[in-house]
């Protein structure tokens, strides 16, 4: 760790970036790594970027930054499902998921212009949910669904295909899968 104030610089920065996501068990923000570091969020955002040219396995979650850790991921059951709700209703599949033991590991939409926008979650519980809902109201920002009048992919991933049944079986009961 650095003394109060001194900035960690370039090369030496990115390798204690690399080594806390690595260590981390859970996410970590921009501002958590900007004020490890002494820098700036923006200059944390370029070095995510050039770990990443690098191919270091880092996923920008909408809970913060992730080593992504493929032995991890090998046991788990994935699925793709296609949804539709609004905007209001969000909580509620979001919720719906969870308490069915899914994690939405993303959302995908199909735009006419660039083709499918895609972008990493990892939400796996209701606290998880209510943060990333929290940021959306913070933000203002928009749901990518909104962009297709609803429509949307979610990656699910679960301990078992059963698990994943589950979780589409609630969401067809709940009228936000499509089929």
């Amino acid at each position: 760790m650095p003394k109060d104030g001194e900035k960690i610089l370039g090369e030496n920065r990115r390798a204690l970036i690399k080594k806390w996501l690595q260590e981390a068990d859970r996410p970590l923000t921009g501002s958590d790594l900007s004020q490890k570091t002494n820098v700036s969020r923006q200059v944390i955002v370029q070095d995510i970027s050039l770990l990443k040219a690098r191919n270091e396995p880092i996923i920008a979650t909408s809970q913060g930054y992730v080593m992504f850790d493929n032995n991890q991921q090998t046991q788990l059951f994935k699925r793709i499902v296609a949804c539709k709700h609004t905007h209001e209703e969000t909580k509620d599949e979001l919720y719906t998921i969870v308490d069915h033991g899914g994690t939405v590991t993303d959302v995908t939409v199909e735009h006419p212009l660039y083709g499918d926008l895609h972008a990493s979650l990892f939400v796996s519980n209701r606290l998880e949910a209510d943060q990333f809902l929290a940021r959306l109201s913070a933000t203002k920002a928009s749901l990518l669904s909104e962009l297709t009048s609803g429509v949307h992919l979610h990656t699910i991933e679960a301990n078992s295909e059963g698990q994943i049944d589950a979780v589409c079986d609630a969401l067809r009961n709940k009228g936000f899968l499509l089929e």
